[in-house]
């Protein structure tokens, strides 16, 4: 069972007052100070039982917090640790505690756009090196997909805050098909990430679609201050991705059944990386090869998924987008057989 805020704070008031050598501490010392500091930092004010510090107590002198801490009772009254030097702070970490550790820096690297995170970089660094130094081994066990040159991550930060703070921006802002950059006023609702992309949806002023902006083609962006910001009524973030694979999603756009045939080399892997959250396996071939079903919005990302599976998957259903992958095999041999 996880240890609570609560808890955490009687034991280091209890490490503290143990810590004192110039002093003696009783029970009802520990609990007076306990419950002083609990209304200090929680506002709780109903003080704490007996039967919670003793419980505390013997907490702190099992393993099962990795604590062991020696406390010991002399003159049948007084509290103090056998090892003068002791203090919970100080306990060795346990090889548990360095994996979870060094899996948690691992993480919290990989978001340096927020400033909440690039705050906490000096913490992260010092954590860090303490892992390391314990481990006794430099070697990385665990490297997360990232791409620190891509472009417009700088602006994440900026654009996090104008959604908490419901604010408006201006944005100057070129697409790929555009020949120049164009400037806007956009009220920015979600962002999202997607294969180390970084995209934000939100309604361009004058219109009332759905737009998702790439921040790595934007020029620039600031909060316009005088322009009031319009709230989003248009979908639910925490639903309106459910049938999607990628970005690409329109307001009014459903998910449609596509049901696709991965031969007999290919199926396992399909089978144990699923293409969406709803694929299921709906019938293994004599072959091996194995029909799957997926319900999603038919876009351009799931468009390329399949593609990477060019020689070894058969789209039957639904017929828009049969013959959308036949009309591209076609262009594609007609490339090749002009070399």
């Amino acid at each position: 069972m996880p240890v609570n805020r609560n808890a955490l704070i009687r034991y280091k008031t209890i490490d503290t007052c143990l810590r004192n050598k110039y002093r003696q501490w009783t029970l009802e010392d520990l609990i007076d100070a306990c419950s002083d500091a609990l209304y200090e930092y929680e506002g709780i004010d109903k003080g704490i039982s007996k039967r919670s510090v003793q419980m505390d107590i013997q907490m702190m002198r099992s393993e099962k917090l990795g604590y062991n801490a020696p406390i010991v009772v002399y003159d049948n009254k007084y509290y103090k640790y056998e090892d003068e030097d002791y203090s919970i702070t100080a306990t060795p970490l346990s090889e548990g505690d360095l994996k979870v550790m060094s899996e948690a820096v691992e993480v919290l690297r990989q978001f340096k756009g927020f400033s909440y995170f690039s705050e906490m970089g000096d913490i992260v660094s010092r954590l860090e090196d303490h892992v390391t130094s314990a481990k006794q081994k430099t070697i990385p066990v665990i490297d997360f997909e990232k791409n620190e040159s891509l472009k417009g991550l700088s602006y994440l930060d900026t654009i996090y805050n104008a959604i908490v703070n419901k604010q408006t921006l201006e944005i100057k802002y070129r697409s790929f098909k555009a020949r120049s950059a164009s400037t806007f006023i956009f009220y920015p609702y979600l962002l999202k990430e997607y294969r180390n992309r970084w995209f934000v949806f939100g309604v361009k002023r004058g219109t009332p679609m759905l737009m998702n902006l790439a921040l790595d083609r934007i020029h620039s962006l600031e909060i316009a201050e005088k322009e009031p910001y319009r709230e989003n009524k248009l979908f639910d973030p925490q639903t309106f991705f459910e049938d999607v694979i990628g970005v690409t999603k329109a307001l009014n756009q459903k998910g449609e059944i596509v049901r696709f045939l991965v031969d007999r080399q290919n199926a396992p892997y399909v089978l144990t990386k699923p293409f969406h959250k709803s694929q299921q396996l709906i019938e293994t071939q004599d072959d091996g090869s194995m029909l799957f079903e997926i319900e999603v919005v038919i876009n351009q990302e799931l468009q390329r998924e399949l593609f990477g599976f060019v020689d070894t998957i058969r789209v039957l259903s639904p017929q828009s987008l049969v013959e959308f992958m036949m009309r591209k095999f076609r262009l594609a041999r007609e490339r090749y057989n002009n070399d």
